[in-house]
């Protein structure tokens, strides 16, 4: 085994190998995070010029109303959720939320989680295949990776700062992970397993990694163990 003294010039170590992947890996995603936003203000100014055609016959004042309303719609669509702020303190086993007798059957349809984001349930028959994520994902691929014993952490990214985006990556398992935003959620992230879930809203809470170590290709799922890979890619993924 070379030693320090007399390894390769230029060779990195395994620990400086990994170390650079996980570099390049938080700069493919830091790229791909801005080119979401930018798509998403063209959007919105492209939403805007339409009703400016539209509206070519109202008022300025009417118009610049409708305005402002599209633009709320547009940079807010979907409710932000209230979270109990018991679920954000105290013990891991207190805030630990647990859902038995989900049911794993498959369905090519849509379906209605009773959580958000979901923690099992009948789900698309094609899995999402683990990796990060800048876009948000299709629920039913996402819980039958769930189903496979994966965690799926998410965030809000109209409240989650880049850095902290950052620190998740860092913080979590290379594979049977998935990461990715999901609107809606507010200032507490989520990570979630097969009938298990934890609201936190620091990424060093102990708690975080007490859930990881519980439930990470737990044997609690429905299918423990199957592919992370082989299923889909969603939208943005860049790890």
């Amino acid at each position: 085994m070379p030693t320090p003294q007399n390894r390769p010039v230029g060779k990195l170590t395994i620990k400086e190998e990994r170390a650079a992947k996980r570099a390049a890996q938080i700069e493919a995603f830091k790229k791909k995070e801005a080119a979401a936003r930018r798509n998403r203000l063209l959007g919105i100014i492209g939403g805007v010029l339409a009703l400016v055609v539209v509206a070519g016959g109202v008022t300025a004042a009417l118009y610049f109303g409708t305005q402002e309303q599209a633009e709320g719609e547009a940079v807010d669509p979907i409710p932000v959720q209230t979270v109990d702020p018991d679920l954000l303190e105290g013990s891991y086993e207190d805030r630990l939320q647990l859902f038995p007798g989900l049911v794993g059957t498959h369905t090519t349809d849509p379906v209605t989680y009773p959580e958000t984001p979901p923690v099992g349930g009948p789900h698309n028959p094609v899995w999402l295949n683990c990796g990060v994520y800048t876009e948000q994902q299709q629920n039913e691929n996402a819980v039958h990776a769930l189903e496979h014993g994966a965690i799926w952490i998410t965030y809000d990214p109209d409240f989650i700062d880049p850095n902290k985006v950052d620190a998740l990556i860092a913080l979590a398992p290379d594979t049977y992970t998935v990461i990715s935003p999901y609107q809606g959620l507010g200032e507490a992230m989520a990570v979630s397993a097969w009938g298990a879930q934890l609201r936190f809203t620091d990424v060093d809470d102990p708690a975080v990694i007490e859930f990881i170590d519980q439930f990470w290709r737990s044997a609690d799922g429905p299918e423990p163990s199957a592919p992370c890979t082989g299923g889909i890619d969603g939208p943005g993924k860049v790890s």
